[in-house]
């Protein structure tokens, strides 16, 4: 018991810092999306498509990234700092790499768009949009190459500071190029994406300045010339990050998706779709946070050769997670209505965002296991068997099914027609996935813990 609450203490403690940042982040995402409503319901809806595309982009590279952190806080745990110090210098090669693919992608909005059938007003502007990003893309991901390292060695404060920060920046910067003024003119959604990109220069400039300075950093050496390309080491990122940037993009397109099909159901479907995504992804944020700390952990203890205790943290990272889901579901259903009125002021789009937050508030609840399953299982090198079942259920149920209720094309669909479909049946989708994953993980920690 005296070790479960150690560990629920530390536990605890990683994921509040870790969380506060990732709120910090979130803002950014719905700093614009007060912004744009404000400014326009068509601004509002190009976001909702601009951001689903860049999401399906970005987050599936990054994931490469994150997915390192067992590898690196496993170095950590058998005190090997200057060996993680080098597999971080390592990790810009195939940073490098994810950049420029990622950025490819971004410039190629237009065909994405025409099909999946975004109308043909809303193109322009999501294009410019777009095109803001790809800038950014390169910036971000160097970025999470610092949060992960950060992360993985227990010391998340400074990375919750300059997030923190960032938005101070962020927001004024939204507002004024979105809007104009002082010499600069009104520049709608375009706007929210160049705000960005210059917050993210000073944040890069501000880690760079950290890796070299202070001295919670200064044992791993990071801050060195980057050696030639340690294929032996590569081969590790890619046996681990491949498939769970897979995963990943298998997941956050799951969810990216509906925006882009909600789409052509009109401006206020496509407004509300916005408004109900921000909301499941600001509450996403404390369960991620959750299950980075709480993997962090489990790794470290594996890198200790300590199974047993990396058991008794992974029990208790998982009954945090469930108690605070469930109260989160509980608190959106409640406060469904004025949570919708904040967002926008058109009575027709607040209230299809209410209807959709019940459901949201479901997705939520299997949402928040099923990303701990998945990091924990990532601590034991699973990572081939979510993506297989994430590919199933989630674009097969959640998308496929989901899209031939809301479009009228099966007999279940009167009454579920519209966003509500792809909502609930991912809501069920996402639920088989956590369920499926928990067993999973069960199965592997016992049979560590037996070797």
């Amino acid at each position: 018991m005296f070790l479960r609450l150690f560990d629920l203490r530390a536990i605890g403690s990683h994921a509040a810092t870790i969380w506060v940042g990732q709120l910090a982040v979130m803002a950014f995402a719905i700093t614009d999306t007060l912004v744009a409503g404000r400014f326009a319901p068509e601004a509002l809806a190009a976001l909702s498509v601009g951001t689903a595309i860049y999401i399906s982009i970005y987050v599936g590279l990054q994931g490469f990234v994150q997915a390192l952190l067992p590898i690196w806080a496993q170095l950590h745990g058998a005190g090997k700092p200057l060996r993680l110090g080098y597999s971080v210098r390592q990790s810009l090669h195939v940073t490098a790499v994810c950049a420029v693919l990622g950025m490819a992608v971004l410039l190629q909005g237009g065909p994405i768009m025409r099909l999946v059938g975004v109308p043909a007003a809303l193109q322009p502007v999501v294009s410019d949009y777009l095109a803001i990003q790809a800038l950014t893309l390169p910036l971000a991901l160097l970025a999470r190459v610092f949060n992960t390292f950060s992360q993985s060695i227990g010391r998340p404060q400074w990375v919750t500071g300059l997030q923190a920060g960032g938005l101070l920046l962020k927001i004024p910067l939204s507002i004024w190029f979105t809007f104009g003024g002082l010499g600069v003119p009104a520049m709608g959604l375009p706007g929210c994406a160049l705000a960005t990109f210059i917050t993210h220069v000073v944040l890069l400039a501000l880690m760079g300045l950290l890796l070299r300075r202070d001295r919670s950093y200064r044992p791993y050496q990071v801050w060195q010339r980057i050696e030639r390309p340690d294929w032996a080491e590569l081969r590790s990122f890619v046996h681990l990050g491949l498939p769970s940037s897979i995963a990943i993009w298998v997941e956050v397109t799951a969810f990216t998706m509906m925006s882009l099909l909600v789409a052509p159901m009109g401006t206020t479907a496509a407004a509300a779709q916005q408004i109900a995504s921000n909301l499941a992804a600001v509450l996403f944020m404390w369960p991620l946070s959750l299950a980075i700390a709480t993997s962090a952990r489990v790794s470290y203890w594996r890198g200790a050769r300590q199974p047993d205790n990396a058991v008794q943290a992974l029990r208790s990272g998982l009954l945090v997670a469930a108690t605070s889901a469930a109260l989160a579901a509980l608190l959106l259903a409640l406060l469904r209505e004025p949570l919708a009125r904040l967002y926008v002021q058109q009575a027709s789009v607040a209230g299809l965002a209410a209807s959709l937050l019940l459901l949201v508030a479901l997705y939520h609840l299997a949402d928040a296991m099923q990303v701990m399953a998945l990091f924990l299982l990532r601590c034991y090198h699973v990572v081939t068997a979510p993506t297989a079942i994430y590919t199933v259920l989630l674009w097969g149920i959640g998308i496929g099914v989901g899209y031939l209720l809301a479009y009228g094309h099966l007999p279940l669909a009167r009454g579920w027609a519209g966003p509500q479909a792809f909502w609930g049946m991912s809501a069920l989708a996402m639920g088989l996935v956590a369920a499926v994953f928990l067993l999973l993980l069960r199965r592997v920690a016992k049979a560590e813990q037996a070797d």
